[in-house]
C-alpha cells in the first residue's frame, strides 16, 4: 500500500484527527490567551479539520466536539449549548420544515415547471435563472437565511425534476444547482446592502473610522465587482461540477404541457402559496413592522399544521432536519465561544505585529486573504464580523490602507466568504439538507468558489473601489 493510500483510510484519518487536537491541547498556550481559550481552539479546529478531509460526518465532529468541550471543563454546559436556543438556528429549522410543504402541496412542482419552461433549454440555464432570481429578490430581504427559505423549495423541484440523491449520475444535476443556490445567495448579498442583516453590523463598525455609506453608495462601489461574480459564477460552478446533463431542448415543452396536466391550484397550493406570501412579506417589512423572524417562520409553521397541508408524518420522515439542527447549533455555540474568550482579539493583535512595515498594498490583500480564510473557524456571519471586522480595518489603517478600500473588501468579504464551507452561513444549511451534495464536494466547491470571488474582488473590485472613492 502506498503512503497516499494509507493516509486515505479512514482510521488513520480519524487518528490524524485526535492527534490535531491532542498536538494543540498540549503544546504552550501562547502569550495572550487563556488556557480555556486555547483548548476551545484545539477542539473546534481538530472538528473542522476531521470534516475537510473525511474523517468524520459533520454530526459525529460536532458531538464528539461539544461532549469534549464539556466533559473536559472547557465550556460551560449552558454556553455550549446555547445554540440549540439560538434564534437563527430555529429559523433555519423552521425554514426547512416549511420548504417541505411547498414541495409537498405540489407547489415547487409548478414553479420548477414555469422555470423550466422559461430557462429550460440547458442546466446551464437553469443555473442562470437561480442566481437572477436570488438577485432580484435579494434587496427586498433584510435576512439572506430567509431568502434562502424561498429559494430552495424552487431548487429543491428542480433537482427532484432530474432525480433523487440516490441516484447516480442524476444526482449531479441537482447538487449542480443547490451549490448555484447557495453561490447566488453570497453573491447577492455582497451586491445589495439590504440583503442581509450582517451588512449593517459591518457599516455601523466602519463608521467608527468616518465612513458614511447608504444603500446608493454600496451599490456603486458593488455593483461591478458583485455582479461580475453573478455572471461568472453559474458557469464556473458548472466546469468545476459537471451536471452530467447538458442540454435539455425538448424540457421548455414537456414543462408546459405538465403545468396543462396539473391543471389549476389545488387546496394544498393555494394554502400554501398564501401562507408563503404573508411569511416573505413579514420577513420583508420585519425591520419596520419591529416583528421577529423566527416567529414569523413559525406562525407559519404553525399555519401549515392547522391546516393539515403538513402533518406530523411529513416531518418525522425529515430526519435530516434534526441532524441540520444538531450540528449547526453546536457549532455556533463553540465558534461563539472563541470569540468571546478572546482567541480572535488575540489573532487581531499578532497580525498588527506581523505586518508592520509591509507596503499598504501587500497589507490590503494579506488582510483580505486572511479574514476571507478565517472563517472556516466561524459558522456565522454576524459573529465573524463583531469579532474581526474592526481589528482588521484598524490594522489596515494603520499601515496606509485607504479605508474606503478596505472596509468595502471586508464588507463584501462578508457575504462571498459564506460558502467557503457548508456551515460557513445559516442559509447553506437548508441546500447541504438536500444530500444532492456529499461533504467532500461541498468543501471542494466552497473553497473554489470562494477563491474565485476574492480574485474577482481583488482584481475587478480593488481599482473600481478605487475609482470610485476618488
Amino acid at each position: 500500500m502506498s503512503a497516499l493510500a494509507f493516509l486515505r483510510q479512514p482510521l488513520v484519518k480519524q487518528g490524524i484527527s485526535f492527534a490535531l487536537a491532542l498536538g494543540i491541547w498540549f503544546a504552550p498556550v501562547p502569550e495572550g490567551l487563556t488556557v480555556q481559550a486555547w483548548h476551545v481552539f484545539a477542539i473546534f479546529a481538530s472538528a473542522i479539520f476531521s470534516v475537510i478531509v473525511n474523517a468524520f460526518p459533520l454530526l459525529t465532529a460536532s458531538t464528539l466536539a461539544v461532549a469534549a468541550a464539556v466533559l473536559t471543563r472547557t465550556v460551560e454546559p449552558a454556553k455550549a449549548f446555547s445554540g440549540f436556543a439560538n434564534a437563527s438556528v430555529l429559523l433555519v429549522v423552521v425554514a426547512f420544515l416549511v420548504a417541505n410543504a411547498v414541495v409537498q402541496s405540489g407547489l415547487g412542482r409548478r414553479i420548477s415547471y414555469l422555470v423550466v419552461s422559461v430557462f429550460g433549454r440547458s442546466t446551464l440555464g437553469l443555473g442562470y435563472s437561480i442566481f437572477v432570481t436570488d438577485a432580484l429578490m435579494a434587496p427586498a430581504f433584510p435576512s439572506n437565511t430567509a431568502r434562502g427559505g424561498v429559494l430552495f423549495p424552487i431548487v429543491l423541484s428542480l433537482a427532484q425534476s432530474g432525480g433523487k440523491p440516490e441516484q447516480e449520475p442524476e444526482r449531479r444535476l441537482g447538487g449542480y444547482l443547490m451549490f448555484c443556490g447557495m453561490a447566488s445567495l453570497s453573491a447577492s448579498s455582497a451586491l445589495w446592502l439590504t440583503a442581509t442583516s450582517s451588512n449593517a453590523l459591518g457599516i455601523s463598525l466602519a463608521a467608527q473610522h468616518g465612513m458614511e455609506i447608504g444603500f446608493g453608495s454600496w451599490l456603486v462601489a458593488s455593483s461591478v465587482p458583485a455582479l461580475t461574480a453573478i455572471f461568472l459564477l453559474p458557469l464556473m460552478i458548472y466546469r468545476w461540477f459537471p451536471p452530467g446533463v447538458t442540454a435539455t431542448p425538448n424540457a421548455p415543452a414537456a414543462a408546459r404541457e405538465a403545468l396543462r396536466a396539473m391543471g389549476p391550484l389545488s387546496r394544498d397550493e393555494r394554502i400554501v402559496a398564501v401562507v408563503f406570501a404573508v411569511m416573505v412579506t413579514g420577513w420583508v417589512m420585519a425591520g419596520a413592522w419591529n416583528i421577529n423572524l423566527t416567529a414569523v417562520a413559525f406562525a407559519g409553521l404553525g399555519t401549515l399544521l392547522a391546516t393539515r397541508v403538513l402533518t406530523l408524518e411529513h416531518m418525522e420522515v425529515q430526519g435530516g432536519t434534526l441532524v441540520t439542527f444538531l450540528w449547526l447549533a453546536v457549532l455556533f455555540a463553540l465558534s461563539g465561544q472563541l470569540n468571546e474568550l478572546g482567541f480572535m482579539g488575540y489573532v487581531g493583535g499578532q497580525l498588527t505585529s506581523f505586518l508592520g512595515g509591509m507596503d499598504w498594498r501587500l497589507v490590503y490583500v494579506v488582510l483580505l486573504v486572511l479574514y476571507v480564510l478565517m472563517h472556516y473557524m466561524f459558522v456565522s456571519q454576524s459573529t465573524h464580523i463583531l469579532a474581526l471586522f474592526a481589528v482588521f480595518l484598524d490594522v489596515a489603517v494603520r499601515a496606509g490602507v485607504p479605508v474606503e478600500l478596505m472596509a468595502f473588501g471586508l464588507l463584501f468579504a462578508s457575504s462571498y466568504f459564506s460558502t467557503i464551507t457548508p456551515q460557513g452561513g445559516s442559509q447553506n444549511v437548508i441546500f447541504v439538507g438536500s444530500r444532492y451534495l456529499t461533504q467532500g464536494e461541498l468543501y471542494r466547491l466552497g473553497i473554489l468558489t470562494t477563491g474565485f470571488c476574492l480574485l474577482v474582488f481583488l482584481v475587478v473590485g480593488t481599482p473600481w473601489l478605487l475609482f470610485v472613492a476618488r
